[in-house]
């Protein structure tokens, strides 16, 4: 019996970036360092030379906003050290998703997810292989020590990581409990379609995230509808449509508030009303296409937007009703914007252009410096997951060519100090 060998090491380039940190665009323009010649002299030349192209063509989206990437890591006295450690290739299949719990790495490739040991990078696990009719998985969440998975057939489904380090499906949200409490009662249906009606306890298109605050989780779905599921048995408590067009993404603030993006180019943020529902706080709107991906800083005052406008939108609380309001713009990418996730005050931001970029904000609240471009995915770079290790971050990139990399993220003072915690 022959056993496939899951770990390949990677020769991954990384792109340091400093005075210059947008790249010309892709097209009749590339980024790509192989397309220049070996020579540092003739390539900073020819970065120069496209500068001011690439800031015009990046600013044709959102010419209103002023961009925010105004500094290099060496005005900020900062060295960064990235290296590729590892490629991980479980399927040629898409990633589409990744996520991290219990020292684990989950990743969703088409239908089903691998997990591997983060020590080790062992395969220990693969579920929900057999289930080809479930279709993509969107999105992985964790709550109370079960794993939920977001699929394209519209459901949710729930896992136990048994003893034996397997996972075992438990139940598909909505329950068949939750669904028999209902389906006498007329007002539990609603008409999704000319001639058809659905309960509005469950999603009748692929559910695209998934957002976790403590035991409540939230589910958004290209159906348009934000759903909230809460208490122990997580029996759908709300149905809300929140969009106009299919929704992308959702995540939760450590204080329940949530925002959702959506392909009608706004972001929601919603959040309690009287008596406990849920209710619309402001809409923020400023993207001239479809949000893909949005993440939170650290503390929640900061809301990060990606979008296929090839912009990082900067939101910032403000005492008005508009509950936040656009500072700047984060610009560089080339192509779409398909994922964002914060870790240690450092925000990663993965594109189709196949490329991730990591910024970090300056002492100036006003300003963000793009610290480096990691280069080496063939494909979009779909999903992000990270954690700070060994004062610094190992960061984990999956693209559609169905790879996952493994990056060991090293940001120090000009003393070599390193700047971040584990």
């Amino acid at each position: 019996m022959k056993f496939r060998s899951w770990v390949s090491n990677s020769s991954s380039s990384v792109t340091t970036v400093d005075d210059h940190p947008i790249p010309p665009p892709k097209g009749p323009f590339s980024d790509d360092a192989s397309n220049f010649s070996s020579s540092p002299s003739l390539f900073s030349q020819e970065t120069n030379s496209l500068s001011s192209l690439q800031s015009n063509l990046s600013l044709l989206t959102l010419p209103s906003v002023p961009s925010l990437q105004n500094l290099s890591p060496g005005t900020l006295n900062l060295a960064i050290s990235a290296c590729c450690l590892n490629s991980l290739n479980p399927k040629n299949a898409h990633v589409t998703f990744l996520a991290m719990h219990n020292n684990l790495l989950y990743a969703a490739s088409s239908n089903e997810i691998n997990v591997f040991e983060l020590t080790n990078f062992t395969l220990i696990d693969t579920f929900n292989d057999k289930d080809t009719s479930s279709g993509s998985i969107k999105s992985v969440a964790f709550v109370d020590g079960k794993v939920f998975t977001a699929h394209q057939d519209c459901k949710i489904r729930v896992w136990k990581f048994t003893h034996i380090k397997k996972h075992k499906l438990i139940a598909i949200l909505p329950t068949l409990e939750d669904r028999l409490r209902r389906f006498v009662f007329p007002s539990s249906y609603k008409n999704v379609r000319r001639h058809k009606k659905k309960m509005w306890i469950e999603h009748h298109d692929a559910v695209s995230g998934l957002a976790v605050n403590e035991n409540m989780m939230c589910s958004v779905s290209w159906d348009r509808s934000l759903k909230i599921w809460s208490g122990e048995k997580l029996r759908c408590t709300e149905s809300i449509r929140a969009h106009d067009d299919a929704i992308n993404a959702v995540v939760v603030g450590k204080d329940g508030t949530i925002f959702t993006g959506s392909a009608d180019k706004r972001i929601r943020v919603w959040g309690k009303e009287k008596e406990s529902k849920t209710g619309l706080i402001a809409t923020l709107e400023k993207h001239k296409s479809a949000v893909n991906a949005l993440a939170l800083s650290t503390d929640g005052s900061v809301l990060f937007s990606g979008a296929c406008d090839r912009s990082i939108l900067v939101w910032e609380r403000e005492d008005s009703a508009n509950y936040m309001v656009v500072t700047g713009a984060l610009r560089g990418h080339t192509k779409a914007i398909l994922c964002l996730i914060n870790v240690s005050d450092m925000l990663f931001s993965g594109s189709a252009d196949q490329t991730v970029r990591i910024w970090t904000r300056g002492n100036n609240q006003g300003q963000f410096c793009c610290l480096t471009v990691l280069d080496g995915h063939r494909s979009p770079v779909r999903s992000l997951v990270a954690k700070p290790e060994n004062g610094g971050v190992k960061l984990f990139s999956g693209s559609f060519d169905g790879e996952i990399k493994v990056w060991q993220i090293v940001v120090s003072s000009s003393s070599g100090s390193p700047l971040i915690s584990s």
